[in-house]
């Protein structure tokens, strides 16, 4: 069984749980919510369990929760700081349940990285987060998934500045590395081809628009390829993700977070996925944020929940067939 935090519960993630459970309660992959059940009564039957053994068999009928409390009423719209501790321990003890072999994998709701940073929050995100709740911190890397193409930025959820001057040789060679196990291992690639993006237009063009390609990128492609891995590029940004580049490949290494994730949600928004690989439990994610403009109206599409959830279900049996 799966695990659903409770994202931020001023934001869509309590619409779209209850659209993603009358979605797939006869038929599976069950979850259980870990949150306040308020967010959910009136708009479906919700059960309060208290095991996860419990919420199996509640799940055909109501919505299984086990509960957390919140330290103020949330008003949809309207992000509350107080309520952020409530959002953190709901991410917390769902690692807890997975580590602890209770529950298959965790299935994350979207969070406000401001609001939970008000708190002393001191993670960007998720990903580096549940890196430190499962005791493998800077191992994490972040991969957006979606029937269309998957990415990986290199450097992620920083300035624009300072993720030209983050990347590095060393950086691309150990993302690559956990990208590939993780391809290998939960999505049953046994070969994965990666591509690399290069960094500046037209790949550098040999270096007439910077040496990035040259000094960076090829050396780490280079060592890669020495350790007998499937790397290629680094290919020009704006020629990588036409379809006939995308079938060459299985996932892009992008060198900044817009650089794969433009592509990545033109594509495929309402079906993207973010995975976080280099854990030793499944996360899933929507690849969308809270949505505060549009809490409670009825507008939310639960499609990227819906995906993340059956993508969780299907890399927790990949991983058991490979363990």
């Amino acid at each position: 069984m799966l695990v659903l935090t409770q994202g931020d519960p001023a934001g869509i993630g309590p619409e779209i749980t209850v659209k993603a459970w009358q979605a797939v309660r006869h038929s599976g992959p069950a979850f259980v919510f870990l949150g306040a059940p308020e967010l959910l009564e009136g708009t479906a039957p919700v059960q309060v369990v208290s095991s996860i053994a419990e919420a199996e068999a509640v799940f055909p009928s109501a919505i299984p929760v086990l509960p957390l409390g919140l330290a103020a009423p949330a008003i949809p719209g309207t992000p509350d700081s107080r309520n952020a501790p409530s959002v953190i321990d709901s991410i917390a003890k769902a690692v807890a349940l997975v580590l602890d072999g209770a529950a298959s994998a965790v299935v994350t709701n979207p969070i406000s990285k401001e609001v939970v940073q008000k708190t002393g929050f001191a993670h960007p995100g998720h990903t580096s987060y549940l890196a430190e709740l499962c005791g493998v911190p800077g191992q994490d890397v972040m991969m957006l998934a979606g029937p269309s193409l998957r990415v990986v930025p290199v450097t992620v959820h920083v300035a624009l500045r300072k993720a030209i001057d983050q990347l590095s040789t060393n950086l691309i060679i150990q993302t690559a590395r956990t990208v590939a196990k993780g391809l290998q291992r939960d999505f049953a690639l046994s070969a994965p081809r990666l591509a690399v993006a290069g960094l500046n237009p037209h790949a550098g063009e040999n270096g007439l628009m910077g040496s990035e390609e040259q000094d960076i990128i090829l050396p780490a492609i280079t060592a890669l390829r020495a350790e007998g891995m499937d790397i290629t590029g680094p290919y020009p940004p704006d020629t990588l993700f036409t379809p006939q580049a995308r079938a060459k490949y299985d996932v892009a290494l992008c060198m900044y977070h817009d650089q794969g994730l433009i592509p990545l949600k033109t594509l495929d928004m309402a079906e993207g996925v973010n995975v976080t690989l280099g854990l030793p439990i499944i996360r899933t994610s929507p690849d969308h944020g809270t949505a505060f403009d549009i809490a409670r109206q009825g507008l939310a599409d639960p499609s990227s929940l819906l995906a993340a959830l059956r993508l969780a279900a299907q890399l927790s049996e990949n991983r058991k067939k490979t363990a």
